[in-house]
């Protein structure tokens, strides 16, 4: 089968190369899927150039979402050839077949394609958790969403109207504006804007936002316009730095700053994965979420590279994809 294959680390995307390797062999409890579509993720630049927390031994083939056919299944009888599936795994998303655990797997909703399904594994329970797990958003809430034309931006501003909130989308360009407003945004301002944390306070009558879901790494600014027992979200440092919180304003306004480490809960609450799953479920059955897949799709496992140069440049909004092959070219 076609599969990107990372043989040392590599200075960049554009150095990614595809070659021809057998088709992997799936454990008693995995799926062998034939892939359809890869979710494109910013950290697969990190984890390709070995600056990832996790470093797979080499060779690997990166790529961490996907979407695709059962062709072979496991015990677990959830499962059987044919069924259209999404998942994910540390690794192997970027080639025409993957053995992946079939715990990793979902069944994909009937009115998803699988363009759509790609990309969701990570973005909408790491945003479902964040609002509703740690920052229990209300209906009425304001909620704040930083980077929301992001894939965990838009999750959160859907997720938050779904909820019954207000939502304010906060972007760095304001030619994202219109996709954050298709999404159900409220308001929208730009954090490159000297005063958007002004403009978050006159939109909610000085109230300041109730919740702030951040991936960015503005919880300092944020705390200018956060509204008293309002609630912050940390979700990562898209920005690139750590911050360091003046932990005096947390305590003015009596807010709660938490994390959300999605991630984690399969060690520490797995009880609530499938609670989270079950509920996106019924809100994408309910037409309520639509995960928004950026134009154009990429064709080939080529275009990898160029996807990943358009995520590093932040050129697109909702998931980036690729389209791996409509025809595999190894047949089993």
């Amino acid at each position: 089968m076609r599969a990107l294959v990372i043989n040392s680390w590599l200075k960049a995307p554009s150095d990614l190369k595809v070659e021809d390797i057998p088709v992997p062999t799936a454990k008693d409890s995995e799926l062998l899927v034939r892939v359809d579509s890869a979710g494109v993720n910013f950290f697969d630049i990190l984890m390709i150039t070995g600056k990832y927390q996790l470093k797979p031994p080499f060779p690997f083939t990166p790529g961490a979402e996907f979407s695709g056919t059962v062709v072979k299944a496991s015990s677990d009888k959830r499962f059987k050839v044919g069924d259209r599936v999404f998942g994910s795994n540390v690794t192997g998303a970027y080639a025409e077949y993957i053995a992946v655990p079939s715990i990793y797997c979902f069944p994909i909703p009937r009115n998803l394609s699988f363009e759509q399904a790609a990309g969701i594994f990570i973005t909408y329970p790491t945003s479902y958790a964040g609002l509703v797990l740690r920052a229990k958003v209300q209906r009425g809430d304001w909620v704040l969403v930083h980077a929301a034309a992001g894939g965990v931006g838009i999750a959160a501003v859907q997720i938050a109207k779904a909820l019954g909130a207000r939502v304010i989308a906060a972007t760095g360009s304001k030619d994202k504006f219109d996709v954050c407003r298709q999404q159900g945004a409220d308001h929208c301002v730009s954090y490159n804007d000297s005063d958007w944390t002004g403009q978050v306070l006159k939109l909610t009558g000085g109230k300041g936002a109730d919740v702030v879901y951040d991936p960015v790494g503005k919880v300092n600014e944020s705390l200018k316009c956060v509204a008293w027992n309002g609630r912050i979200v940390v979700v990562g440092f898209a920005a690139g730095t750590i911050e360091k919180v003046a932990t005096n304003r947390i305590l003015l306004k009596n807010v709660a700053v938490t994390g959300i480490n999605w991630n984690g809960y399969v060690h520490n609450e797995p009880e609530k994965i499938l609670e989270a799953w079950n509920a996106l479920f019924k809100l994408v059955e309910d037409g309520l979420l639509r995960p928004v897949v950026f134009q154009p799709i990429f064709h080939g496992l080529d275009q990898v590279k160029d996807a990943l140069k358009a995520v590093a440049r932040r050129e697109t909004y909702g998931k980036a994809v690729v389209k791996v092959s409509e025809s595999p070219t190894s047949k089993l």
